[in-house]
Parts: structure tokens; C-alpha cells; sequence
């Protein structure tokens, strides 16, 4: 019996399962996530699930891990210090690609060099700038991004800035031709500022993992997931930290493949914070074409085509007081559900939540609370938020209690952006404790939330819903409604067919939601979704079945849609693409550009043959190297050609090698 071992870090839970043979799930847990140590919570989930399983540690042959730490880190800024040195840039090229946004202060420096389109040096590189630099500047930071001009077409510049880094300061290079073999430079330089970035934070967080694995007997390889579902060794994740973005959204498409055995769906998978959809084709997720976009950041990694909206069980409620009846509205932000901060402190929560339903109107703080965040440095904090934290101090409070003016509201906020407090409040996982869905929590303290929440004035005059279980009602109404136009909005997007608006506007155009309602008059309407909907998250069989109705389709639930991220995790394959070049400088010249610089032959055939033959090879080794065995080499050509004068004149060649295979386990 082999055992394999998934774990997925999310926002609110860590899970872990044990998968058999490859075949079928025999135990799953969850623990909450420790933000200020993400090993904690792995720890916690994996002690869980070996106790459920009652299975020797030492049977698991494959450990895997998927992890929102890079994603959050670079939507959050975190990360280490980098210095970026660009070369055949120009000086304003820093602002214009928002290369000084993402360096957010950290140091750069733009030298002479570069090639050209055809990969011929432009300018020798200035290396005496760079000596100088890096003499004076090169141990201030952790580690360097390194992006010079059609560095694809001819890495040598790179190469050698490279080499000088790694001799005088002594810290790892990102360079930017090793993580993306497409045009667009500064793109490129972007891509390597962040990959420096997270290489410290992955490299702790990996290191902390395998050692508490191992002190709890799991000695099994630790492979992580990419952000296109494909799995890499941890040592591989260390080099290419920023290939890790987006990866807990790319294992629960892949844990819904295999659980779902779909060719052909939309996934939707809702977390705490977060819904994230995705469109499964012929087996595979669809791949963003632009790479992936973390927070501003446009970067050139494959990862999978996601939409991200912030929707969630967590989401805070906000009161439409707009027109007779008002409403509320979903998110973006996320909050402590009630129901979950009164398990923490039920006298202070309870207390508060009875007073304040005994005044006689609502409250602008009614059913809030505030605590801080336990075990992270509160380092740079201006003096109004370090006054208002040490005022939170170690404990629950009602958010009225804490705020002493306006202007606390605001470093209130800059608290909760920089992860030092929480606040509590409503949320559809407090509906649904109230309407029965869920037995978590403390439901008592959910209804009496949703009673202050519902005491609001709408524009009539009327409360909103006196009624907890009304209110709630009306909650979860508000989730299935954003979570429809989220699966639209993305369906249209993915949509062949050009129905000249924006995907936001098609899924809320009139005609759209008539049709949703099945409109029957003079003219009959219908709409929908052509494509099985496979739900993924601990609260998808309650939220769900309402959506799958709405859209008049099949709405899949499997039976571990709460753990498909660290099932996902696991029942991946390691697979390695690499792209490559041919182009035709002259008549009668193909150039093939290889990582060692240009090379020219006269026959287009014989370019394409050796650039083929050397990315094969280049392509498994990494696979290897990336931890799998069984590899299996796929090529796709794609050539460009054009007619001249009555023949057909060879313009550019791409080859793309794709090697994949399964995960190389421990012996058994």
C-alpha cells in the first residue's frame, strides 16, 4: 500500500489528506491556518490526519504542498530586499513598466549593454558601473533580479552579471532569460524582481515543513505545487519561488479532475476570502496566455487562467440602505465571523452582543469586534496605529470600545492591511450557522448578530429583517447572486465567440438575467451555462445547489470538495515546458538562439532539428531535476511563414517541449 500525503496552506485552513494507491482518499483534516508560521498549522493537519488514518508515518511515500504564501506575500508586499540591475534599458524604463512600484525603494541600477531582436550584442555591457556598484552596494540587499534587452535571444549580458554578483556580493540571482524564454524585457525584469523577492520566504517556509514532517516521522520527498498544477521538488520551488504563485487555486482544479474524472467544466472553488473560477478543457485548466496577475503585478509565469473575486464564507456583510426594501452586498474584504470570535471569548462577546440589543436604536458598531494578531512584529508603525494596537493589546473587544475618534478608523485599517488586527463581523458562515447549514461555531452568538444587523433602516423606514433567520436568508440570497455572476463572468471571458462588452457587463446585462429567469412574453428567453459547474470548498454543499439552479446546470459536489486543494496537491505530475527560437536574420540565415548565444545555419529544417533536439534534452533534465521519473517528451511546432514572389518564405519558428511524468517517490 503506498500512501501519499497532500497538504494546501489557504487563508483561513490548512488541510491534509491521505490518499491510497492513488485511487482513493482514506483520511482528511483541517487545522487553522498560523499566519506568523504556516509549519504550525502544517504540523496540526498532519498530526490530524495521521491519527484518523491510524497509519505509520513512515508508509507515506510522496509528500506534496500547495501554499498561498508567495501569492499573499507579493499582494501584501512582503518579502526580502532586492536590487534590480537592468541592462540596455533606459533610465526612465523604471517608472514607465512599474519597475519602481514593485521595487517599492529597493535599489536599481540601469547599465549600457543589451543585444538586439536577432540576438547581436547592441552595446558592450559597462561592467566596470556594475564592479563599482556592487563593491559599494552588494551584501545591503538579500538577493538580486538580473533583466537585459532580447536577453531570449542572447543571455550573455545576463550571464555575466550573474557570474560578478555571485563573485563580489555573494547572494542569489534571479536572471530573468531562466524564467521566461518570451519577448517583452521589462515584463521579464518584473518577473525576476519577484521571484528574488520570495526566494528567502519559500526557502523558510519549505526548510520549517520538511523539518516538521520529519519530527513526525514523514521522511517522504517534499514536492510542491506550481502555479499550472504541476508539481516541483522543493528544491526546485527554492530556485523559482514565483512559479508557486496561484498554486492552492491550481491544485483544487486538479483535485477536481481526479475526483470528478470532468473533461470539460467550470470550477468554482470557495475559500474564507475568495472565490476562485477556472475552465477545465479536454482534462487540463486553461493557462493564462498573459501569465499570471498577482495584486498589480502582471508577470510572465504560466499559471492557470483564474478569476478571483472577493467572495467568501468570511466576507463581510455591508447594509444597502438604498431604496424601499434595501439589501446588503458581499466583500471584498474578509472578517472573523462572530460566530467564530465568541468561541474565542464568549463572556466578552456575548456581553456585549446582549447590550447592544437592548438599546433601542442600531448602532454603527453593533456585532464588530477587534483583536490582534498574536506572535508578528510590529515593526515601523506610525504613532496613532501603535497607540490603538497596544490598546487591543492581547484581548477581544467590541470595536466601539476601542475607537476613540474618527481618525482611529484609519489606522484601524492600515492594522488590519498590514495583518497586525482582525476585526469580526457578519458573514454568510454566521447565516449559515443560524439557518442550520453549519454546526461549527457558536450559533447563539450568530443570531444575535444577524438581529442587530437586521434592526437597520432601509429606505422606507422598515428594518431590513428583524428576523435573524430572515436576515440570514437574505445573506445567502446576496452569495448565490455575486457567485452566478462570478461563473459568468468568467464563462464569458473563456467564450470563443465575441459579444462585443466586457465580461462584467454581458453577465449583468438585462437580457442575461431575464433569460436567467426563464422570461416569457411576447418574447421567450433563456440562459445559462452549457458546462457542469464542479464546486470546491468546505461551504460549497451549502451555498452551492442554489447557484447550480440559477444557471440551469449541473452542479457537481464531490465528496472531499472541502479538502480538493490538498488533494490536488498530490495527485498532480511534475511536468517542465521549454520554448525556443528560430529566426531568420537574412536570406538564406536561420538563427537559432540558445543559452550559450546564437547559432546560424543555412537550412531552416537543420535550425529547428537542433533547437528541438537541445530543448528535449534541456526540458527532461529539468523534469529530473524537478523530482520525475517516467518522463515523456511532447513537441509542438509553430512556424511562421509568408508568400514572396510566388514561394514560401520561412519568417520565425517556435518549438515548445513539453516533458512530464510522474512524481518520483521514496522506497518503500
Amino acid at each position: 500500500m503506498a500512501l501519499s500525503l497532500g497538504v494546501d496552506t489557504g487563508g483561513t485552513y490548512t488541510d491534509a489528506v491521505l490518499i491510497r494507491d492513488e485511487r482513493e482518499v482514506i483520511a482528511s483534516a483541517k487545522s487553522l491556518t498560523t499566519r506568523h508560521d504556516l509549519a504550525e498549522g502544517i504540523g496540526k493537519a498532519v498530526e490530524a490526519v495521521l491519527a484518523q488514518a491510524e497509519v505509520d508515518p513512515g508508509e507515506i511515500v510522496l509528500a506534496s504542498l500547495s501554499t498561498t504564501l508567495a501569492t499573499n506575500a507579493l499582494v501584501e508586499g512582503q518579502g526580502g530586499r532586492v536590487a534590480l540591475i537592468l541592462i540596455g534599458f533606459k533610465e526612465d524604463d523604471l517608472a514607465k513598466h512599474g519597475l519602481l512600484d514593485a521595487l517599492a525603494g529597493d535599489p536599481a541600477i540601469v547599465l549600457a549593454g543589451g543585444h538586439n531582436h536577432a540576438g547581436d550584442q547592441k552595446t558592450p555591457m559597462d561592467e566596470e558601473t556594475l564592479r563599482q556598484w556592487l563593491e559599494a552596494h552588494g551584501r545591503e540587499v538579500s538577493g538580486y533580479a538580473v533583466a537585459a534587452q532580447f536577453a531570449t535571444r542572447n543571455p550573455a549580458h545576463e550571464q555575466r552579471a550573474m557570474e560578478m554578483v555571485q563573485q563580489i556580493a555573494e547572494r542569489p540571482v534571479s536572471c530573468s532569460h531562466h524564467l521566461s524564454s518570451k519577448l517583452n524585457g521589462p515584463k521579464r525584469a518584473m518577473t525576476a524582481v519577484l521571484n528574488a523577492r520570495l526566494i528567502g520566504m519559500i526557502d523558510r517556509l519549505i526548510s520549517r515543513a520538511e523539518a516538521r514532517l520529519g519530527e513526525l516521522g514523514v521522511t517522504a520527498p517534499l514536492m510542491v505545487v506550481r502555479g499550472d498544477g504541476a508539481l516541483i521538488s522543493a528544491g526546485f520551488a527554492r530556485e523559482r519561488p514565483i512559479e508557486t504563485i496561484l498554486s492552492g487555486p491550481a491544485a483544487s482544479i486538479v483535485g477536481a479532475r481526479w475526483m470528478t474524472g470532468a473533461q470539460d467544466a467550470l470550477v468554482s472553488d470557495i475559500g474564507g476570502t475568495t472565490t476562485d473560477v477556472a475552465v477545465l478543457r479536454d482534462g487540463r485548466p486553461a493557462i493564462d496566455p498573459d501569465g499570471a496577475r498577482v495584486g498589480p503585478y502582471r508577470t510572465m509565469v504560466e499559471a492557470v487562467a483564474m478569476r478571483t473575486t472577493g467572495l467568501g464564507g468570511d466576507s463581510e456583510v455591508h447594509f444597502i440602505s438604498e431604496g424601499l426594501k434595501g439589501g446588503v452586498t458581499l466583500g471584498p474584504r474578509r472578517v472573523l465571523p462572530v460566530s467564530l470570535v465568541a468561541m474565542d471569548a464568549p463572556e466578552v462577546v456575548h456581553k456585549a452582543l446582549d447590550q447592544q440589543m437592548r438599546s433601542a436604536t442600531p448602532g454603527e458598531y453593533d456585532a464588530r469586534f477587534v483583536r490582534a494578531v498574536p506572535g508578528l512584529r510590529a515593526d515601523g508603525l506610525a504613532p496613532r496605529e501603535a497607540t490603538l494596537l497596544e490598546r487591543i493589546g492581547d484581548e477581544v473587544h467590541p470595536l466601539g470600545d476601542v475607537l476613540r475618534t474618527r481618525m482611529e478608523i484609519k489606522a484601524l485599517r492600515r492594522l488590519v492591511e498590514r495583518g497586525l488586527v482582525q476585526v469580526a463581523g457578519v458573514t454568510p458562515s454566521d447565516a449559515s450557522h443560524v439557518l442550520g447549514n453549519v454546526d461549527a461555531w457558536d450559533r447563539e452568538a450568530a443570531e444575535k448578530a444577524l438581529s442587530l444587523f437586521g434592526r437597520r433602516r432601509t429606505g422606507s423606514g422598515n428594518m431590513l429583517a428583524p428576523d435573524p433567520k430572515d436576515m440570514a436568508r437574505i445573506i445567502v440570497d446576496q452569495l448565490t447572486e455575486q457567485t452566478v455572476l462570478a461563473l459568468l463572468e468568467t464563462a464569458f471571458a473563456e467564450e470563443e465567440a465575441d459579444f462585443g462588452l466586457p465580461p462584467e457587463q454581458l453577465a449583468r446585462h438585462v437580457l442575461m438575467q431575464r433569460g436567467l429567469d426563464g422570461h416569457r412574453g411576447l418574447v421567450r428567453l433563456d440562459a445559462g451555462l452549457n458546462q457542469p459547474v464542479i464546486g470546491l470548498g468546505a461551504s460549497a454543499p451549502s451555498y452551492y445547489p442554489a447557484v447550480g439552479k440559477r444557471l440551469g446546470c449541473q452542479m457537481e459536489l464531490p465528496t472531499h470538495a472541502g479538502v480538493a486543494n490538498a488533494v490536488g496537491a498530490v495527485v498532480g505530475r511534475v511536468t517542465i515546458r521549454r520554448s525556443g527560437e528560430v529566426s531568420a536574420p537574412a536570406e538564406g540565415r536561420f538563427r537559432v538562439h540558445l543559452e550559450d548565444g546564437p547559432k546560424d545555419f543555412a537550412e531552416a529544417e537543420e535550425a529547428l532539428s537542433l533547437l528541438e533536439t537541445h530543448l528535449s534534452a534541456l526540458a527532461q533534465k529539468e523534469a529530473v531535476q524537478a523530482g520525475a521519473e517516467g518522463i515523456r517528451v511532447t513537441v509542438l511546432r509553430d512556424l511562421k511563414t509568408a508568400e514572396a514572389e510566388g514561394r514560401e518564405v520561412f519568417i520565425e519558428g517556435t518549438i515548445t517541449v513539453e516533458a512530464s511524468g510522474r512524481p518520483r517517490i521514496a522506497a518503500e
